[in-house]
């Protein structure tokens, strides 16, 4: 398969439906945005943490420093671009901006 064939990895259902209230938290809230912060500052700490996580906290990074509107990090999160896709792809890193208990989705 050719570069210009590959296809995109589209993001599973129950992500999705976590980034939404994810999404929505932040917007109820912007505070939260320090939620991820102190997420991405102790992931970052952790010795052994696959290539690809270390990247999505890396672009985090790079849409903190762009803007600290919480609309812009939103629609950025949401974004279906390179650093979107990557950020949408390790739900971890949103560990504690809404209720766990609260989300249930059935399987």
């Amino acid at each position: 398969m050719t570069r210009s064939q590959r296809r995109r990895r589209t993001t599973p259902t129950r992500n999705t439906l976590f980034i939404n209230r994810v999404i929505a938290a932040l917007q109820a809230d912007p505070s939260k945005l320090a939620i991820i912060r102190n997420n991405l500052n102790e992931y970052r700490q952790q010795p052994f943490l696959k290539r690809g996580f270390l990247i999505a906290i890396e672009r985090f990074d790079w849409v903190f420093e762009a803007t600290d509107d919480v609309q812009q990090i939103c629609e950025q999160i949401m974004a279906d671009d390179y650093i979107g896709n990557r950020l949408r792809r390790y739900p971890l890193l949103f560990k504690g901006v809404i209720n766990e208990a609260s989300f249930n989705v059935p399987d």
